[in-house]
């Protein structure tokens, strides 16, 4: 067995049934192996299975009373994965299914995703197998207060700063900072994705889904393409892809299909403005299923369950954007047998090892998640930037950082393809090689604490 082979094999032995885990791990380190065999530094500093390894694991009971007055017990996590770049960065979950190998891949993909917004940001992961869904604001209120009693001791702006994911929006951030700065009895920028009158930035939501588009922007006009009159797919309903679907709309682009949980819808017009906020209140204040869409406008059809899967749908442009595994070898088959040029990832990992390898056997130009969804960390960390300064920045300036910071990633993935002589349009492997070489670098620098 080589030394290369015996890392990966080690990794795995370590972190048994930990699929979600492993098939992060594996990918990246695919696309790294060429470094490694050049730099025989980073196989003697063990760098690879330190970034593997969480620099520590936090977990612990969160207890919480409902509406009835019913005790109830919840698992809280934080996952402090890499220090080197900056303090830890990166979102919380609530959602029944979180575990421990669905933390550590997520806070494995955003070291690398943080080290290519150019800022100065560490990576992390955290939440809690809580499920925010019918549950009263209340109930969410105690449950967010009840989780920050214990984890306010292990977060601060100079050593770890949550922020939102699924199931926690400004709601639930405004919960968690509120606990937050009265247990500590300070106002600072230990949280992100706050409201703009209470410490947060401009543009925050938005920032994911609109900066997906632009990084699907710059890969399309580097084969001399552009949005404009595109037919596109975007997975899921929530922030990134309400906000995925709004740039679109602005880039003269065609919205045929999106989803939720219960199902898929199909509106052969397309998403128009007025559709588009139709479905913000449905989602975000009515927290309805979608199919309420299909019985108000009669251009579009509601598929529930599993009867038809959204990526069969013919189109031009595909937007994962709901949660990680979503879509399968079969579903890349049938968007690239309807002429689909482009699937940029605006959720974590939303592609099956599968899916990426028929991807990379088809002529679908691929943006991996760590490089196309980084528009979220970026301007959380101009937050961050922006608390510690005590000032805001105006929505215009936040459009202008998010969009340079957007072509940055886009112009060093492009720079890592020539200097590793990889294949044109190869974002999966240079995003991986430009990410762990930010990271290696400093991790070697600092020395093998």
């Amino acid at each position: 067995m080589s030394k290369i082979d015996y890392v990966l094999n080690s990794i795995k032995e370590r972190n048994p049934g930990e699929p979600e885990f492993h098939q992060a791990v594996l990918e990246v380190f695919d696309s790294i192996e060429p470094v490694l065999s050049k730099n025989s530094k980073y196989l003697e500093e063990k760098v690879f299975e330190r970034m593997a390894e969480p620099e520590r694991i936090i977990t612990f009971r969160v207890c919480w009373t409902d509406d009835n007055n019913q005790i109830q017990v919840n698992r809280g996590y934080r996952v402090q994965m890499n220090g080197a770049m900056g303090p830890y960065k990166g979102g919380l979950r609530f959602h029944p299914s979180l575990n421990l190998s669905i933390l550590k891949f997520l806070a494995f993909e955003q070291t690398f995703k943080n080290a290519l917004t150019g800022l100065p940001l560490g990576a992390g992961k955290g939440g809690a197998d809580f499920n925010p869904k019918h549950k009263s604001d209340r109930e969410i209120m105690r449950f967010c207060q009840a989780w920050m009693l214990e984890a306010y001791r292990h977060i601060g702006h100079f050593t770890d700063i949550p922020a939102g994911d699924i199931g926690v929006g400004e709601k639930e951030i405004g919960y968690l900072f509120g606990a937050f700065k009265k247990i500590k009895n300070e106002f600072q920028g230990s949280i992100t994705g706050k409201g703009p009158l209470w410490g947060g930035s401009f543009l925050r939501p938005e920032a994911t889904g609109y900066g997906l588009v632009h990084f699907a922007e710059y890969m399309l006009a580097e084969v001399d393409k552009d949005l404009a009159n595109k037919v596109c797919l975007v997975s899921g309903s929530g922030n990134v892809s309400q906000f995925a679907i709004e740039k679109l709309i602005h880039d003269k682009a065609k919205v045929v299909a999106f989803s939720d949980s219960t199902g898929f819808i199909h509106d052969e017009e397309g998403v128009d403005e007025e559709k588009l906020a139709f479905l913000k209140v449905l989602k975000n204040e009515k927290r309805e299923s979608i199919a309420g869409y299909a019985e108000k406008y009669k251009s579009a059809k509601y598929y529930e369950g599993t009867e038809k899967r959204l990526w069969s749908i013919p189109a031009e442009c595909a937007f994962p954007c709901a949660t990680q595994n979503e879509l399968d070898e079969s579903d890349v088959q049938d968007l690239s047998k309807n002429g689909a040029i482009l699937i940029a990832e605006g959720a974590n990992m939303p592609l099956t090892d599968a899916a990426i390898k028929a991807v990379q056997h088809s002529n679908i130009i691929y943006a991996p998640g760590k490089a196309a969804n980084a528009g979220g960390v970026a301007i959380s960390g101009l937050e961050m930037t922006q608390n510690r300064l005590g000032r805001y920045w105006s929505r215009s300036r936040m459009e202008t950082e998010l969009r340079v910071i957007m072509q940055g990633i886009h112009e060093n993935c492009q720079d890592t393809m020539k200097k590793y002589s990889l294949d044109a349009q190869d974002y999966l492997n240079a995003a991986n090689i430009a990410g762990f070489e930010r990271v290696a670098k400093a991790m070697v620098a600092q020395g093998s604490w």
